[in-house]
């Protein structure tokens, strides 16, 4: 029997409880990768990550990130989580661990900055998107609220249709028209099931983003990806990031624009993303991810 320690971490929020759980597993040396696919089916969140030694000694470490059911290239709140944990810890096999992370990810290299305050306390962590943004097919208004549970005309489409998007794991972004349609949107696994056949070519899982604006720069959203066993998801940091991105594409696009997410408030874990959006010559050029984390729980695995 081998002992394998982790952590978990509220991310996403500054109370316990809320925003989105992630399970880090401080030590995966000598985990297979179907051990790795255990554990995270085990503690059931919707991502669980591993820390490995970078394969590059200029960088911090190598992370995999897994669903319940699948690995991933990259995602918003792991990485936000996972460094909050490593920053707290102080050291990384053996290694301090400074103020700027380097992550080895299967979706290329993530940078990472750390916040803190006048005692040395972690207050938050940002990461910049791997990936360039890359969008792919257009899906009709009536075929998308057939998926969610929504009526057609609930579904915005003044500035675009759902769309699948990504800068590292893609999503489906949909603007509803407000906060009641948010509220009433379900995953419909019949029609989604149906949907993913014909988008086969997207290569996706159809994790659906719905999103819809109550102020300037202030989203709420809500993210459902039930082919990943996860109902619904109280953050979203990748799918932010693309949504983030994609606006940029619309009309004219500010040199940096600083937006607020709100997500998780229908599951009663309410959760703030921010992110810093930058454009070069008008077209899209980075976008960060920024949160805190909490502390929860402390404790070894037994395999």
């Amino acid at each position: 029997m081998k002992t394998v320690p982790f952590v978990t971490v509220d991310v996403f929020t500054e109370i316990r409880f809320a925003g989105n759980p992630l399970a880090v597993v401080t030590d995966a040396r000598g985990l297979t990768d179907t051990e790795m696919q255990q554990v995270a089916a085990e503690f059931g969140y919707s991502e669980t990550t591993f820390i490995l030694p970078a394969s590059d000694p200029a960088n911090t470490a190598e992370v995999r990130i897994f669903t319940p059911v699948t690995e991933v290239p990259f995602a918003g709140h792991p990485n936000v989580g996972t460094a909050h944990v490593l920053a707290t810890e102080g050291t990384n096999f053996g290694r301090p661990v400074g103020e700027h992370l380097r992550f080895e990810e299967k979706a290329g290299l993530v940078e990472v900055s750390v916040q803190r305050d006048p005692d040395g306390k972690v207050t938050g962590t940002t990461i910049r998107a791997p990936g360039p943004l890359t969008t792919g097919a257009r899906i009709s208004a009536g075929v998308m609220a057939s998926c969610i549970g929504l009526a057609e005309a609930d579904i915005e489409v003044s500035r675009h249709e759902p769309v699948f998007a990504s800068v590292g794991l893609k999503f489906i972004l949909v603007e509803v028209k407000n906060l009641e349609a948010l509220a009433k949107a379900a995953s419909q696994l019949e029609s989604l099931t149906a949907l993913r056949a014909t988008f086969a070519d997207e290569d996706c899982d159809c994790a659906t983003f719905l999103y819809t604006w109550v102020g300037p720069d202030h989203i709420r959203a809500r993210m459902f990806a039930p082919f990943d066993n996860v109902a619904e998801d109280p953050a979203t940091g990748s799918a932010s990031a693309a949504l983030g991105a994609f606006l940029t594409t619309l009309g004219s696009a500010l040199p940096e624009r600083h937006l607020l997410i709100e997500q998780g408030v229908e599951m009663g874990r309410r959760s703030l993303i921010r992110l810093r959006v930058t454009t070069n010559d008008g077209k899209f050029d980075q976008v960060e991810i920024s949160g805190s984390s909490v502390l929860v729980t402390r404790g070894e695995l037994y395999l």
